[in-house]
């Protein structure tokens, strides 16, 4: 019965370990946020902002400028 009573011991001895661990692992990833690694306040699906659209129309208006010279130069 001796035998048994220390291996009870012994497994509540790593029980406690096992839970102090746990408790820094848990820590450690709240500290480095969520999991998924995405950011925790996040911005709606499709957002850009107001520059962000201003140099893609630019962008935009170049190329269709740029087409309508090379059909010009073919005509």
């Amino acid at each position: 019965m001796a035998n048994l009573n220390h291996v009870v011991t012994s497994l509540r001895a790593e029980y406690s370990r096992l839970q102090n661990e746990m408790q820094r692992v848990k820590k450690a990833l709240d500290a480095l946020g969520s999991t998924s690694g995405a950011p925790t306040a996040k911005r709606p699906k499709g957002f850009l902002s107001k520059e962000g659209r201003r140099r893609i129309a630019e962008a935009q208006r170049q190329r269709w400028a740029k087409v309508r010279k090379a059909k010009r130069a073919k005509a």
